[in-house]
């Protein structure tokens, strides 16, 4: 994988993480009624409304937002995008996991997109753990190596 590509993976999975988690603690009550949005809603079926729970949900979103911006700019850094990865995989399998055996109650439609949404967070933090590669060199028209790139990394 290339740096700008886990740069992008970064900053698109902190995106998204922003989205939940933002939503989650700046409207607890609104984000439970109304998550995902576009007139869905995923999460009054499974339970009534904790405001502690959705609040937490929100914060461990943000928690990890705020790793994957920082890897985001130090994406050359291949312990601090890995350990971002790691990150995200401990709390998303568990998360699928949760979901995938709760389908039933949701519709085709839903079912699916559940998969696929937790499912992102999934590919993207596994896909975070992969090696970093290091692309043509500058004799075979390639580019040099940035201040916060390692060289062959």
């Amino acid at each position: 994988m290339s740096i700008s590509l886990r740069r992008w993976l970064l900053l698109v999975t902190a995106l998204l993480g922003l989205f939940v988690g933002g939503w989650a603690l700046a409207a607890p009550h609104y984000w439970y009624d109304s998550f995902p949005g576009a007139g869905r809603h995923w999460l009054p079926i499974l339970g009534p409304y904790n405001e502690h729970l959705t609040r937490d949900v929100g914060s461990l979103y943000l928690a990890l937002v705020a790793l994957s911006a920082g890897a985001a700019a130090r994406a050359a850094d291949t312990y601090l995008v890995r350990l971002t990865g790691a990150a995200w995989l401990v709390f998303s399998i568990p998360h699928l996991l949760y979901h995938a055996l709760h389908l039933a109650v949701y519709p085709p439609w839903d079912q699916a997109l559940n998969v696929v949404g937790l499912g992102y967070f999934v590919l993207a933090g596994a896909a975070m753990l992969l090696p970093l590669h290091a692309g043509p060199s500058p004799a075979e028209g390639g580019r040099s190596p940035g201040p916060d790139e390692p060289a062959g990394r």
